[in-house]
């Protein structure tokens, strides 16, 4: 058996004008996940990314922790859906920029209402696939990990995409699967057992790079 690692990006730049960088914070936090990789002997015979920058700075920041260099395999279907479209197509005026505690609350607020409706098809956010499309991006990749033969696999996406493999392994209603996609943290490690007639969910969210109290101010979801 298998064991795929699906690894959420770092902390990105939420609130800034390219919300598709890592903030420092996020830096930080994807040296110190390759670090506990290290530290655990696990290393990497595959790897699979999405292609945002904050994909590929979460990679490059595990890699230097681990002190090992990751090639990854380029996967667009593991590409995060692109929230403001998905509020703006149940709420045509902009809501307040999300820059202290309850505009904040709010735009996550629309964010789960959104994804709820274009997940049940009530909705079409303007340059997105179909739901079922999106969701397929991130099937596909499980299948191409099932397919591949190797034993220890990186997966590093965002929550949207890992919210599908996690829902398409359990079989997860929209509903839980919009709060599967919320929950997920920055960093976080979900691991399925792979063999290559089925996938199992072996943990979710989880955060062993950040399991003692001098990292308690490193655990962010945005």
């Amino acid at each position: 058996m298998a064991t795929l690692y699906l690894v959420r990006h770092a902390q990105a730049s939420f609130g800034a004008a390219d919300y598709d960088q890592l903030s420092a914070l996020g830096q930080r936090q994807s040296l110190r996940l390759g670090q506990h990789f290290a530290s655990k002997g696990v290393r990497f015979d595959a790897v699979v990314s999405g292609t945002l920058n904050r994909h590929t700075q979460t990679l490059q920041g595990i890699s230097q922790g681990l002190g090992a260099p990751l090639v990854a395999t380029p996967w667009p279907g593991l590409n995060e859906y692109d929230g403001h479209a998905v509020i703006a197509a149940i709420q045509p005026h902009p809501p307040p920029p999300a820059d202290t505690a309850e505009p904040y609350k709010h735009h996550f607020r629309l964010l789960r209402q959104g994804l709820l409706q274009w997940m049940l098809g009530r909705s079409q956010p303007a340059g997105l696939p179909s739901w079922a499309d999106f969701r397929q991006g991130a099937v596909d990749a499980l299948r191409h990990v099932q397919d591949s033969g190797a034993q220890n696999i990186l997966l590093v996406s965002s929550g949207g995409p890992i919210a599908c493999a996690v829902g398409h392994v359990l079989a997860t209603p929209p509903e839980a699967t919009v709060e599967l996609n919320m929950r997920l943290r920055n960093t976080s490690v979900t691991e399925f057992v792979v063999t290559p007639k089925y996938l199992a969910l072996q943990t979710y969210n989880t955060l062993p790079h950040l399991n003692s109290v001098e990292f308690d101010s490193w655990i962010t979801h945005a």
